[in-house]
């Protein structure tokens, strides 16, 4: 069987956690749909790999349940049976939860034999596996597939998707080199920093400051996508790159491959040669467990953003906008936004715009076509390159590691990430800007797609 591993979000890992309450003391028991994520080969092992996504939380309700104990729950299975069909007509992996109020994370004998019976039946019925999860009277949480009838197999690596972030399973000694950092956050937060497969969507301005201080936080796996050369107007605020670079117009990826191997800290960095959301990347993509958008193109912005939503992949947008109104006053802003269940999308915030979108994905894909609209004024067109200076773009990069940093380790309190922040470099201050989810947003206000991963057409979208 394929490596596996499980992203749970936040809502439903709520959810599993209310059945504890629900219960009393008892235990009690609930369905799920996961969405899967197949990645036919994975950026750092080569091999394919499989996720689980968790796309749908239904408890059983009391009019099922037939009895219920401290030590055990039974109840009908019309549901069930309602739950498998549900499965096999959308491409959904079913999954039963239920609580051990007065145990531990473990699967007991009794639940391997009412568990075989239950995998049989969803076997039969044509689905690829069963999944099980229990939750202890702790928080803790353990999780199995069936793919057989004989024995399941653990899922040990889970990726906990919100404003908190955390991921099951990792094992391990942080690198001596990050001494210093373990003496703030301690082992587990360091091991959890290190334990992320981090994707950088962008190799300029502030992907290059992301990379760097990802590679000292002791980051193990990443992998970048940029399509760009360096040019001599790079040179300004694109760490890593030299004049010789641009001379030869070398690739910004190459650059960053070589910051990371001059380094020798143990990072495996994987590039990849193209824009982030052409199919090429979707595989990479597929295997993050947290994406930094540093592209400063919309069409870019636009499909992170909905890949967040249907992977639960975690995305921290970095935007800036710098303009000079007049001799002496600058609108200096950075922003950076989490896309996270339960955080409005950039949609929503009016970050992004559909428009710009379309048109910067003609302009890629069929370059004749969107000049004889630019002509007829059909596109908007470019304008001139937009202002860009070094110190603003570092600490944009900054602001959205430590976004991150804020959502692991809780450093700024347990709510972890926020949804957005606003800084502005010429007043000096900070804002939070509070964006409501909009009830009609294309992306974040439809429940069918949270979760939902492979489907096709990819991501739901007609090109």
């Amino acid at each position: 069987m394929d490596a596996m591993d499980l992203i749970l979000l936040e809502p439903h890992e709520a959810q599993i956690q209310s059945l504890l309450a629900a219960g009393a003391g008892s235990e009690r028991s609930a369905y799920m749909l996961f969405g899967v994520a197949d990645i036919e080969c994975d950026p750092w092992s080569n091999q394919p790999r499989r996720r689980l996504v968790s796309h749908r939380f239904d408890p059983v309700g009391d009019n099922e349940l037939v009895s219920a104990s401290g030590r055990h729950v039974t109840w009908q299975t019309d549901g069930y049976m309602r739950l498998l069909n549900e499965a096999k007509t959308t491409g959904l992996t079913p999954a039963l939860v239920h609580t051990h109020p007065k145990g531990k994370a473990r699967f007991s004998e009794q639940d391997d034999r009412n568990e075989a019976e239950l995998a049989r039946t969803a076997l039969l019925k044509g689905m690829q596996g069963l999944v099980s999860i229990i939750i202890a009277e702790n928080g803790d949480l353990a999780a199995r597939i069936w793919t057989t009838t004989e024995n399941a197999v653990e899922i040990g690596r889970i990726l906990h998707s919100g404003p908190r972030l955390r991921i099951s399973g990792l094992t391990g000694t942080p690198e001596k080199f990050l001494d210093r950092q373990v003496r703030l956050f301690g082992d587990d937060a360091s091991r959890q920093v290190s334990g992320f497969r981090c994707g950088i969507a962008g190799g300029g301005a502030t992907g290059s400051a992301v990379l760097p201080l990802l590679l000292r936080l002791g980051v193990k796996e990443a992998v970048q996508f940029d399509k760009d050369i360096v040019d001599l107007t790079n040179l300004n605020r694109l760490h890593g790159a030299r004049r010789s670079d641009a001379d030869a117009k070398l690739p910004k990826t190459n650059i960053h491959a070589r910051t990371v191997e001059e380094s020798a800290l143990g990072m495996k960095l994987v590039s990849v040669d193209a824009w982030a959301g052409d199919p090429v990347t979707w595989d990479a993509l597929k295997a993050c467990d947290v994406i930094f958008c540093c592209t400063d193109d919309h069409a870019g912005r636009l499909f992170l953003n909905r890949f967040a939503r249907f992977y639960g992949i975690p995305v921290i947008d970095v935007g800036l906008a710098m303009q000079r109104r007049t001799e002496a006053a600058y609108d200096l802003f950075a922003r950076v936004s989490t896309l996270v269940p339960g955080h409005p999308c950039l949609l929503c915030g009016g970050y992004v715009d559909p428009r710009r979108a379309r048109e910067e994905t003609l302009r890629r894909d069929d370059p004749d076509s969107y000049q004889r609209l630019k002509e007829e004024a059909y596109v908007l067109g470019e304008g001139d390159p937009s202002p860009a200076v070094v110190t603003f773009t570092t600490e944009a990069g900054a602001m959205a590691v430590n976004e991150w940093l804020a959502g692991i380790t809780g450093l700024a309190g347990e709510a972890g990430m926020l949804p957005t922040r606003m800084r502005r470099f010429h007043a000096r201050d900070e804002r939070k800007p509070l964006v409501e989810p909009q009830p009609d947003c294309p992306c974040c206000s439809q429940e069918a797609t949270l979760g939902r991963a492979d489907m096709q057409p990819f991501l739901d979208v007609v090109s």
